[in-house]
């Protein structure tokens, strides 16, 4: 039975309605294969991808590999500065080039030596003189689209996509103080595997609802649900904001509920009474206090799991502090403490949408971010179902 008809795809406009009047979308969205390769093309094909951060290149012939829907993306700093991404794919067998990350002088298949350089180009291709019309320039890997936004490294597969920085002006404006470029954290550490669908993670990432709830105590009382707001977005934007004042300035997630590391100096003091959520779906979103920044760079491989980088950011200098270390422990014990009830709970929702009786429920006015992430998908699902519905019609 098809899953994604034309009144599937009705039927997703209840949850792009104003708030107050909307549900949330049916499960399928949530647990059907054939959805998620319809997803796949609706989003993760056109849209700007977020795969890490620069600072993981710094120098020239560093590289890190990476997936996202299941494929291996290889992001290198060419030997003239510039950063490049692309397949990780050789194209004579399919065997990955490069794993993990590090720093090269170009890659080497390790199955037959067929080598390319930094920039993606096969420079060598050995025992190949006998094959017929072989040219090296034709089996270059693919390379894709490049923008660097706020110190972060996106792509995209789509060659013929409009730049991403023109449709974040708001959130980039909202967290400007933050300057994340210049920002400075550790690599994370490698990614583990979730049991759930990507919307599943990015919606609870953006919950006001839950959290004076869920998360009820000392490490989370200073952020009420109460004081959350929701900045108006259009859904043709590149992402969409939650902000949620806090009881008092600087606050931050350790047993203080104040800021134990140095504050981000470009923050205004209205910035400073409030955690600011910047989401740039489908992969990063941003939880920003005075003095760190949590991001998520989220990486499904199926419609029911995803991979999930976790960083931190801090302002300039701050790592140089000897006590830098035993500080951050403070912040996360206690972020970690939250995460893990997150985390609990986003498995145990995956099971509920798995259910006969899962439901398309209502939404609080708590739950404002909600209603801008569904408007943001529905114009997409919707603008690629007319879009395969008309290529369908002209293959007839």
């Amino acid at each position: 039975m098809t899953l994604v008809t034309d009144s599937f795809i009705r039927s997703l406009e209840s949850s792009a309605t104003d708030l107050a009047e909307a549900e949330t979308l049916p499960p399928e969205c949530y647990t059907s294969a054939e959805f998620y390769a319809f997803e796949k093309e609706a989003l993760y094909n056109h849209e700007w991808l977020c795969v890490g951060r620069a600072d993981w290149v710094a120098k020239p012939g560093d590289y890190f590999s990476t997936r996202v829907i299941g494929e291996p993306i290889l992001v290198s700093r060419t030997l003239d500065g510039e950063i490049r991404a692309m397949s990780a794919v050789c194209q004579h067998r399919a065997m990955l080039v490069a794993e993990g990350h590090g720093n090269a002088r170009g890659f080497l298949c390790p199955y037959h030596h067929w080598s390319y350089n930094l920039d993606g180009k096969l420079v060598a291709a050995p025992a190949m003189s006998k094959t017929c019309n072989f040219d090296k320039a034709q089996y270059s890997l693919p390379t894709f689209k490049v923008e660097l936004w706020n110190g972060f490294i996106f792509i995209n597969f789509d060659a013929d996509a409009a730049p991403l920085a023109p449709r974040l002006t708001a959130v980039a404006e909202a967290i400007a103080g933050y300057d994340l470029a210049g920002a400075e954290g550790p690599r994370p550490d490698p990614a583990p595997t979730l049991p759930w669908n990507w919307k599943v993670m990015f919606e609870n990432n953006n919950d006001g609802y839950h959290a004076s709830r869920l998360h009820h105590g000392p490490l989370h009382d200073f952020v009420p649900s109460g004081l959350a707001v929701f900045p108006d977005s259009d859904p043709a934007d590149g992402g969409f904001l939650r902000f949620n004042g806090t009881l008092h300035a600087d606050a931050s997630f350790n047993a203080t509920q104040k800021a134990v590391l140095p504050v981000f100096p470009g923050l205004s003091d209205e910035a400073r009474m409030r955690m600011t959520f910047a989401n740039i779906p489908p992969t990063l979103s941003l939880v920003m206090m005075s003095d760190m920044v949590i991001y998520l760079i989220l990486r499904p491989n199926g419609p029911e799991s995803l991979e999930m980088d976790t960083g931190f950011l801090f302002a300039p200098g701050a790592m140089a502090d000897p006590a830098f270390d035993h500080k951050l422990d403070m912040n996360i014990r206690a972020s970690g403490h939250i995460i893990a009830q997150d985390l609990h709970v986003d498995e145990l929702v995956q099971q509920g949408l798995r259910s006969r009786f899962a439901p398309r429920g209502r939404y609080s006015w708590q739950e404002g971010a909600q209603g801008q992430f569904n408007k943001w998908l529905v114009h997409r699902y919707r603008a690629t179902h007319q879009r395969l519905a008309a290529r369908e019609m002209t293959q007839a």
